[in-house]
């Protein structure tokens, strides 16, 4: 028995935020934040837009494209990073809109890594459970609602959307060959909004000290996500029983194009091997990996038997990949 991805789809919002209209408000040009980032241009959700809608809408185009019913899916789950609110899980939202009425529903919160944990997560239930025979796995963010637009370390990275993924078994050991997941709570201070929690409620004071817009020490985490990847890609290819020369495509997070363009160079590979989307769709937090697998498999990019390998960093520090073997029967025929 296997679990496959029978279906992906992704949604970006209508509204385009360009690098030209964030250069006055920022003191830097336009120039600055491409050679910085590789992001020409991100997406920002609709006022009337939730985490929950571009959420649904990216599910409902992977169940369109897996030919699955909402009513067959046993399970799903949603990583963000800015829920629609603090209670319920934004999952039972999208489940109630999807028409989703069987479908165990919650959310897992890993930051930009969101979406791998979620895909692990699931492919584990899914083999401890019998019953669960298909699954929802999305990744949703709004960090329009969580930076700050005077804060370039920060807004010139992030855009909103959503992307997700239908699983389900199948007859053989086609699929997801391995997983890995990590967690470094040590780490947690370099990526975090400070203010809305437990430990720092919403306050006046809070509320004036801007803590509750997203901090993040950029030179720090590229350098230890630089110490991190090639472990990371080593303990994929080894867990899967492949070679890393088999790797047909590297499906990261869009973290930040200028680092995903090193990666050729740490890596050793040519550059058509990081798929990459983040020059118009920004850094979606667990969105970005859905939304780049989705790309990848719409424009033809992902062949049968292709070996691919989906890797993310996010706060917490957390981070992890899934090493996954594509076949034509999983591909999206949009």
């Amino acid at each position: 028995m296997g679990i496959a991805i029978a279906g992906t789809g992704s949604y970006l919002p209508e509204e385009v935020l360009t690098n030209e209209q964030l250069v006055d408000s920022l003191g830097v040009d336009e120039q600055w934040i491409v050679e910085k980032t590789g992001i020409k241009e991100r997406r920002v959700a609709a006022p009337s837009e939730a985490t929950s809608d571009l959420g649904t809408r990216a599910a409902e185009r992977a169940l369109r494209t897996a030919n699955v019913r909402a009513e067959e899916v046993d399970l799903i789950i949603l990583a963000t990073a800015n829920p629609d609110q603090p209670i319920p899980a934004t999952a039972c939202f999208v489940q109630a809109n999807i028409g989703a009425s069987r479908a165990v529903s919650f959310d897992v919160m890993a930051a930009c890594a969101g979406f791998v944990f979620a895909l692990g997560t699931a492919y584990d239930m899914m083999l401890a459970e019998p019953e669960y025979r298909t699954a929802l796995v999305i990744g949703s963010d709004i960090y329009s609602r969580s930076v700050d637009y005077t804060d370039r370390k920060t807004c010139v990275l992030l855009g909103d959307g959503a992307g997700a993924a239908v699983l389900r078994k199948t007859s053989d050991r086609a699929g997801i060959l391995a997983k890995k997941i990590f967690s470094d709570g040590k780490m947690a201070d370099l990526a975090h909004i400070p203010a809305g929690g437990t430990r720092n409620p919403a306050s006046r004071e809070t509320l004036d000290a801007r803590q509750h817009y997203l901090k993040m020490q950029g030179r720090e985490i590229k350098s230890i996500v630089d110490d991190l990847l090639p472990g990371l890609i080593f303990d994929l290819v080894r867990a899967a029983d492949v070679e890393f020369s088999q790797v047909k495509l590297i499906v990261p997070h869009q973290m930040n194009g200028a680092m995903l363009n090193e990666w050729t160079t740490n890596l050793s590979v040519p550059s058509h091997i990081i798929h990459q989307t983040v020059a118009w769709s920004g850094n979606t937090g667990a969105a970005s990996v859905a939304i780049a697998l989705d790309d990848a498999v719409r424009h033809g990019v992902v062949s049968d038997d292709d070996v691919l390998l989906l890797v993310a960093f996010g706060a917490g520090l957390t981070w992890g990949g899934i090493a996954l073997k594509w076949h034509s029967s999983n591909k999206a025929s949009q």
